[in-house]
């Protein structure tokens, strides 16, 4: 009984026996986002140590959304026209070079915080490009029944980056100089740009249409059309948004213990996601994906509640951990329903859409977190935002009640009927 239980909620590795490109994917993003991660936290902390302003820190989450808002497009249609893993080369080799600024910017007297801002919104613009063709990579990579495997796999992947990355950034940036810091996130892009280069070609979909505003708008309409698309989009920006405090780490991290606690509360979500992600292979049996993206951002927004509640540090931490593993819940069935019922030749530019809907929360998110605490403090900012996501939750479930019905098993029936016909179409047309 119990060895049959643990095979169910076990992680499935399949995708990694299975796929050889799949597991060059897997350890390239891997270290990529480790590194990211290692900026991610650095790049707010020297912002913070140059103006102690909370709202100047939730900034840099404007900087990153507007380049991101018009590239994610591009990228996406890039990622449906051209081979997907020379575009993720190219954005590996251009995120290198902007750490090599943020080195060079380091070892200034007066490091120049415009620079930051630049960076920052270079660094969005560039992974506006990137990502939709990484993400579109894996339904290439893996076969159609695998996806869940995938998405727990890929899911597990991010978080163990979330969680080492911070950790690593908390005690290197208590240590060294941010110069070392900048200098060993290089390092880590460098070693992923040798995995990417040993991942097959992987060219685009018969009759790939060619990138242009035209292009744009038939992914647009086909999100718009499927509303289990439109309810794991608008669900996710409202959690996020309401309900992403991260801009006020560092003035948490103040409050219980300074510098290294930082990367502590960066880790802490990624502690929760981690326990979500090993023991998500109950997700393949269940269907309902809507109601559990659901559940999952109401969960998110009751942690973010008990975390500005708390006043000790041990306390804090099982709060954002209890919010990541909700996130990740969240994150693991969206994944399922994308991978799993958008068509192969639509999936870099309903990559981009999705990546506009997991990246715009949080960065409006830091921004209007940095802004009411101004108003409302540091704890106040934290639990209004908890209480806004929980009733956005509620409310978006009540206007969507077919996105709470979504089945999984039809979503699939759906891709692979789509993508006969598509390739039924390029055939009669050559």
């Amino acid at each position: 009984m119990k060895t049959g239980l643990l095979r169910r909620v076990a992680l499935d590795v399949t995708p990694l026996k299975t796929s050889r490109d799949y597991r060059f994917q897997f350890a390239a993003s891997g270290i990529s986002a480790f590194g990211a991660f290692i900026a991610y936290v650095t790049i707010p902390y020297q912002v913070f140590l140059i103006t102690d302003d909370p709202l100047l820190v939730g900034l840099i989450g404007v900087f990153e959304l507007v380049p991101l808002l018009f590239m994610a497009f591009v990228g996406g249609a890039l990622a449906d026209y051209l081979d997907r893993r020379l575009i993720v080369i190219g954005g590996e080799v251009a995120f290198t070079a902007l750490c090599g600024v943020l080195l060079l910017n380091s070892l200034s007297d007066e490091p120049h915080l415009w620079l930051l801002y630049l960076v920052a919104a270079l660094t969005a613009a560039v992974d506006g490009v990137q990502r939709p063709a990484m993400e579109s990579l894996t339904p290439r990579l893996v076969k159609p029944a695998e996806i869940p495997a995938a998405s727990s796999l890929n899911a597990l992947r991010m978080q163990a980056a979330q969680l080492g990355g911070p950790g690593v950034a908390g005690i290197l940036i208590a240590s060294v100089d941010l110069t070392w810091v900048y200098a060993i996130t290089m390092g880590t892009l460098a070693v992923s740009l040798v995995f990417l280069t040993l991942i097959r070609a992987v060219p685009p979909p018969p009759d790939a249409d060619r990138p242009s505003l035209r292009s744009v708008v038939t992914g647009l309409r086909y999100a718009r059309s499927r509303p289990e698309l439109l309810g794991t989009y608008l669900v996710d920006i409202n959690a996020m948004f309401f309900g992403m405090p991260q801009a006020l780490y560092p003035f948490m991290a103040e409050k219980f213990g300074g510098p290294a606690v930082l990367g502590l509360l960066y880790a802490a979500p990624a502690v929760g996601s981690l326990a979500a992600t090993i023991s998500s292979g109950w997700t393949r049996y269940v269907h309902r994906h809507g109601l559990m993206v659901v559940l999952a951002a109401g969960g998110w927004g009751l942690a973010i509640i008990g975390f500005g509640v708390v006043d000790t540090l041990w306390l804090a931490v099982f709060f954002l951990a209890l919010a990541g593993a909700a996130d990740m819940i969240s994150g693991l069935f969206r994944m399922i329903i994308w991978n799993q019922t958008i068509p192969d030749h639509l999936r870099g530019r309903l990559a981009g859409i999705e990546m506009l809907s997991y990246t715009t929360g949080p960065l409006l998110g830091q921004l209007r977190s940095g802004l009411s605490a101004r108003w409302l403090g540091i704890n106040g900012s934290i639990i209004s935002g908890g209480v806004l996501c929980v009733l956005g939750t509620v409310a978006l479930a009540a206007l969507m009640p077919s996105f709470l019905r979504y089945d999984g098993r039809e979503g699939r029936a759906r891709k692979e009927a789509e993508d006969a016909a598509w390739a039924a179409k390029a055939d009669s047309a050559s």
